[in-house]
């Protein structure tokens, strides 16, 4: 069942009343290259949606690409990396895939997936290898078994998880475009449901067939005897918002919640008091219908006077909320994991509380 995410729910959004997220004045680069920017980061994750561990390490992923001075330009150049919380720190320890010749010419936002000794990388290839700079999204994945040493050895060459775009999903294969109004099909997000184990697979995706140019959607995907089959979103913001960015789903207690990221920018125009934050929605079971968080879907919200600092917010199973520093009230780009936050959950209310990074 397709629920959706209506205008009634935006306009009940009282940001005063907002969790607010705490201000950042200073970003931390700490052990992270200084010639680099870093954004749209998750951990690596067991089947049931717990932080895993790589040699008795906790490991995280972002995406990352050299400063060039322009924070625009790094979507054009990203490339996933391992990062790792060490000595109240985050430090860089390279690239997850190697440089081989593959038909995309990026690497966008994911998930990772720990399980019998094989990770999985589920990524967005972005763009096309002969001509750059282009929009084009599709959901790929590659494998590598655990060495000896409990880290991965060699990857699988990356292949695409789905064959197109399906019935439900507009494609994303425009090669021009700009921020905010190009068409999705980007983000998998790994999930086990708890009571039946189905894998599945979430993602950002743009509604087919929708009335209004704003036609975000929560997509879905499940594994099956050949494969990954694209199923109906589990919701949409047809007239009310064109990116459901950073789609995915978390198992709590007796419900499911699946949260998004979006932009004020990418609300309909008569929406854009709404502000740019988490959001989400909970339900009964991972088929829905589902019902909007707090009332509205906002989960949380930057402050006022600094709307833009942080973005793109990924909650774990153990309800951890990571994101990065964006844009600062003095137009500073962060591009640094910003401070984690730990996010409570109460059937359909939620709260969010900052947390102290390990050591």
């Amino acid at each position: 069942m397709t629920s959706a995410w209506t205008a009634e729910h935006v306009t009940r959004i009282r940001p005063d009343t907002a969790a607010v997220i705490p201000a950042i004045t200073a970003p931390d680069r700490s052990g992270l290259d200084p010639a680099r920017l870093y954004w749209d980061m998750w951990p690596l994750q067991d089947a049931d949606g717990q932080r895993a561990k790589l040699a008795g390490r906790p490991m995280w992923m972002a995406l990352t690409a050299p400063d060039r001075g322009d924070p625009a330009l790094r979507h054009f150049e990203a490339k996933i990396h391992w990062i790792e919380q060490r000595g109240g720190a985050w430090h860089d320890l390279g690239p997850v895939l190697p440089d081989q010749p593959v038909p995309y010419e990026r690497e966008w936002a994911g998930s990772a997936l720990l399980h019998d000794g094989v990770v999985t990388l589920f990524f967005t290839a972005a763009g096309t290898a002969s001509r750059a700079g282009g929009y084009q999204q599709q959901l790929w994945s590659a494998q590598a078994h655990l060495d000896a040493d409990g880290w991965p050895g060699d990857w699988s060459f990356p292949v695409p998880m789905v064959a197109d775009y399906g019935n439900w999903y507009m494609p994303a294969d425009a090669h021009e475009g700009a921020p905010g109004t190009i068409k999705a099909f980007r983000d998998p997000s790994y999930f086990r449901d708890p009571a039946d184990g189905a894998h599945y697979i979430a993602f950002t995706a743009s509604l087919a067939k929708a009335d209004s140019t704003f036609n975000g959607a929560f997509g879905l995907a499940r594994l099956g005897a050949s494969g990954w089959a694209l199923c109906p979103p589990a919701l949409h913001s047809a007239g009310v918002n064109n990116e459901l960015e950073r789609a995915h789903l978390v198992s709590h207690g007796q419900h499911y919640y699946a949260f998004w990221s979006t932009q004020t920018v990418t609300f309909a125009p008569d929406l854009r008091l709404a502000p740019g934050g988490l959001y989400g929605m909970v339900a009964d079971s991972v088929n829905g219908p589902w019902r909007p968080l707090n009332g509205t879907g906002l989960v949380l919200a930057n402050p006022a006077n600094a709307p833009f600092q942080t973005y793109s917010w990924f909650v774990d199973a153990a309800l951890t909320v990571c994101s990065f520093v964006d844009l600062l009230p003095d137009g500073r780009f962060g591009g640094v994991p910003a401070p984690l936050m730990q996010l409570e959950l109460d059937g359909d209310r939620s709260q969010v509380h900052p947390v102290q990074m390990a050591l």
